[in-house]
């Protein structure tokens, strides 16, 4: 339990002292206005990251309808600041729970399915909504929402993508999550021990898709304009990569591809045509030489700090260790 404590605390620790040294570099204009645009859309990525590697990574699920709840959590919160003038904060929440609703209406119906047929399920929900909002004029059609009041910092963003890594981490080492990685194993063996799979595919799909609501809330306020087509299926494919690239199943592995792809992102947007093929290659290449990902089933530290069991013999163990 004292071990537990301790990693939990040196890593909330070691993420504040990065948090304050990118702060002064910023402040003291170190950083130029690109890096300070790099970092917010990191922080952004790996929000998406960590939130589908839950569902794909943990739970075993093959979705790739990630962005279709990105663009409800964008669109909902530009709304809310633009034309209702709710505070940032409330409305990138607000963001978040409108796709969370989202994520159970869609999730009832469809993970009762299973791989491709999921796949296909989680694109067609992406396409709709992507449909839907080039065909609203309320939203701007085709031209999107413009005009967005820029409140997305590197503040705000570090510690909205802190607290998604800390409280996914802390499902996956709960009961619940030994759930999903019990459905993830062997879904007939889960249901023949008594879990109801279909629920925490649900709760795993929900979740998800609330921390994806936020992510896009943060970066509808960070670029100023949204439109349908930033939330195609080739962003879900991009959220995709992340996860496969740092390795499924793995929290620290998301961060990890999440930086890596933003960094790739950055460094080719002059030539766009040449980002796809380069995003095939390296995961081509990554499925030959390391199928595991870059860092495998490696976990992080915000873990849960669980409660003590007795063992036979007298002593204590972590409940919440895996």
């Amino acid at each position: 339990m004292k071990k537990m404590n301790r990693k939990f605390w040196l890593g909330i620790i070691f993420a504040l002292a990065f948090y304050g040294i990118v702060q002064v570099l910023l402040t003291t204009g170190i950083f130029s206005d690109v890096t300070r645009s790099m970092l917010l859309l990191i922080g952004v990525n790996v929000m998406l990251a960590v939130s589908l590697n839950l569902i794909n990574g943990i739970t075993g699920q093959f979705s790739i309808g990630h962005a279709g709840f990105m663009s409800v959590g964008a669109y909902t919160s530009a709304i809310l600041t633009l034309d209702y003038d709710v505070p940032f904060i409330l409305a990138i929440v607000a963001g978040g729970i409108v796709a969370a609703l989202c994520g159970v209406l869609i999730g009832m119906p469809t993970l009762r399915l299973n791989g491709d047929y999921l796949a296909i399920a989680t694109l067609g929900f992406g396409e709709i909504i992507r449909i839907i909002l080039l065909n609203t004029e309320y939203v701007g059609g085709a031209s999107g929402l413009s005009g967005i009041p820029a409140k997305s910092t590197w503040t705000i963003i570090f510690f909205f993508a802190l607290f998604t890594i800390v409280l996914i981490n802390n499902f996956i080492r709960s009961t619940h999550g030994r759930a999903c990685l019990a459905i993830r194993e062997n879904e007939i063996a889960a249901e023949a021990m008594g879990i109801n799979t279909t629920m925490y595919k649900v709760i795993a799909f929900t979740i998800g898709a609330l921390f994806a609501g936020m992510a896009g809330g943060l970066s509808a306020h960070t670029f100023y304009v949204i439109t349908p087509g930033s939330f195609n299926f080739l962003k879900s494919f991009e959220i995709l990569v992340m996860v496969v690239l740092g390795g499924l199943g793995s929290t620290a592995g998301s961060i990890v591809g999440a930086v890596f792809v933003t960094l790739l992102y950055t460094y080719l947007r002059e030539f766009p045509e040449w980002r796809m093929i380069i995003y095939s290659i390296v995961l081509i290449m990554m499925m030959i030489f390391r199928p595991s990902g870059l860092l495998g089933k490696t976990k992080i530290n915000f873990g849960k700090l669980g409660k003590k069991e007795a063992k036979p013999n007298g002593s204590i163990s972590d409940s919440s260790t895996p």
